[in-house]
């Protein structure tokens, strides 16, 4: 490729960055079908050890980061030691004469197949699969580990895709940024970029045909990815944009609207990791992480244990607990429902609470162990519910939460009928939070994890914008606070837009808190009010951004 050659992706992580390439290791690809082993107990006997040798690397990787990362990795470590994957591969060795690498290819497809059917989370789930796959088989065949090879010096990294396990395992400084050519915004790549920092575009076609060593430039927030002449201009570009962010820890706009800079958190250390960030608080915690990995419901004393761990890092501050967002799409083994058609239009979030003979008593328990938590710790509790389409499910949850003495109670606005809705269900609650990402995904009717549709999920989509802008215009007329929580929030250029548009608060990952805070800073109200107007004028997200950035100077 000539020098100077541009190419434009998806913005994934904010920042710039410029250095020299360094692909990452493609997968080993599908295992011949044969010959057939001549010992077929032999053959299915070298799987198990494969796995172990996989799960133990990615075990020591989980020990050295906190947060999003070791959320991802910790997940995907289950998945590696899942026994029916390891059972179902065995059982293709022995009965039908597969080698160990093409059984194990074999087994995850038909587990990664059954997972992408059910759609929504799960399906995200299912490229983690794939990555389990990739790394038993390279095991097996005596390959090198595909994904990132450690760094010996900072680079840009390029790829086809990366995993979350070899996301979640980058270092901010080391790996400069990160381009791909497939996956979307709401990815967990995306996200894991954002959590650490790292800009990052992805969809990015034509990426791999940048060559090992070549000079780079990545620009997180408008997509442009530029192969430079030397090394030297790829640097001397991130120089030039590498202002550190300097906040003060107090979000509010250069004319004094204050406007809390939270943060998105899962468990304990990710929380200890956002208040040394200095956010104000939590706007999202994500209390389902302590339900996804029981064969059982935890008890309310584990509950409150866990909560707890979380909520001592914000004592006297406000936490915004989200109660469990699972059903259909994030199957749990004591929640006995059906199967689904479209388990991302079924019983999820509060639905679960409110099918008798399922969700009996999972509610309760889980108010109760919250609200015992925030009295031990001392924080203002705030809880929300997820997937509310009406203000009758509104009025419902906050009746629940008022009988365990929860004084703040919201809902997650996700759904377009929500937001058509939102002064009747504003009328019923004390907050509204956005989640970006699903009501991106449902207004759009494109599935987060579907790479083809990955643009429609862009959080700068005019008429996405448009319909936030419909929920400040609620919040205004009616007195109750909307917030954002979604990865929108992360960015900063966004994050004033949304101000503009009405939004209160905003939550993100602990990285991006710093930048959002210090960009709100230097904006006024009118300000960010404009920004809101260009941004939902533009006929699309490239447009939307650029528009916005004419405004920055």
């Amino acid at each position: 490729m000539p020098s100077t050659t541009a190419l434009t992706g998806i913005p994934a992580s904010p920042g710039r960055a410029g250095g020299r390439v360094v692909r990452v290791a493609e997968p080993p690809g599908e295992p011949a079908a044969g010959p057939a082993p001549a010992d077929a107990s032999a053959e299915a006997a070298r799987i198990a050890p494969a796995v172990e040798l996989v799960s133990q690397r990615l075990t020591a990787r989980a020990a050295t980061v906190s947060g999003d990362a070791r959320e991802v990795l910790e997940a995907t470590v289950t998945m590696v030691g899942d026994p029916a994957l390891l059972e179902s591969a065995q059982d293709l060795v022995t009965g039908q004469g597969r080698p160990a690498a093409r059984a194990v290819w074999e087994a995850a497809n038909s587990f990664a197949e059954m997972l992408t059917s059910m759609g929504g989370y799960m399906a995200e789930r299912a490229r983690d699969i794939h990555d389990v796959r990739d790394r038993i088989v390279a095991e097996l065949l005596g390959l090198p580990a595909p994904g990132v090879a450690d760094l010996d010096a900072p680079a840009v990294l390029v790829a086809t895709d990366l995993a979350p396990a070899d996301t979640a395992g980058l270092k901010p400084g080391v790996a400069l940024a990160l381009v791909t050519e497939q996956g979307g915004p709401t990815s967990h790549t995306a996200i894991l970029a954002r959590s650490l920092g790292i800009p990052a575009v992805v969809g990015c076609a034509g990426a791999t045909r940048i060559a090992e060593g070549a000079a780079l430039t990545v620009d997180g927030g408008t997509g442009e990815v530029v192969e430079v002449a030397t090394l030297d201009e790829a640097t001397a570009f991130a120089a030039a944009s590498s202002v550190t962010a300097e906040w003060d820890g107090v979000g509010r706009t250069a004319d004094g609207l204050v406007v809390p800079v939270l943060a998105n958190v899962g468990d304990g250390p990710g929380a200890a990791k956002a208040a040394d960030a200095r956010a104000e608080g939590v706007g999202l915690f994500r209390t389902e992480l302590a339900f996804l990995s029981a064969a059982e419901e935890p008890t309310e004393a584990a509950q409150r244990e866990v909560y707890t761990a979380v909520l001592s890092a914000f004592a006297g501050k406000p936490v915004t607990a989200r109660t469990l967002d699972a059903g259909a799409d994030k199957p749990l083994p004591f929640l006995s429902l059906d199967g689904e058609p479209n388990p991302a239009l079924g019983v999820r979030g509060l639905r679960i609470a409110r099918v008798p003979g399922n969700g009996d008593g999972v509610l309760e328990r889980q108010l109760a162990a919250l609200a015992a938590a925030a009295k031990e710790t001392g924080v203002a509790l705030k809880v929300m519910a997820p997937m509310v389409a009406t203000a009758e499910e509104a009025r419902w949850f906050v009746q629940r939460c008022r009988a365990h003495g929860i004084e703040q109670a919201g809902v997650m606005i996700e759904i377009p009928a929500a937001v058509l809705t939102a002064d009747e269900i504003m009328a019923e609650v004390d907050f509204v939070s956005v989640g970006t990402n699903d009501l991106a995904q449902y207004l759009f009717a494109a599935d987060r994890q579907s790479g083809p549709v990955a643009a429609l999920n862009d959080p700068w989509q005019p008429a996405l914008l448009r319909l936030i802008g419909l929920l400040g215009e609620a919040s205004a007329r009616t007195g109750t606070p909307v917030g954002v929580c979604g990865e929108a929030a992360a960015d900063p250029g966004l994050a004033a837009v949304l101000v503009g548009l009405g939004v209160a608060s905003l939550s993100m990952g602990s990285g991006a808190l710093a930048a959002v805070g210090a960009n709100l800073a230097g904006l006024t109200v009118e300000q960010c009010r404009e920004r809101a107007r260009a941004a939902c004028a533009a006929a699309d997200p490239i447009a939307a951004r650029r528009a916005v950035a004419a405004l920055d100077g």
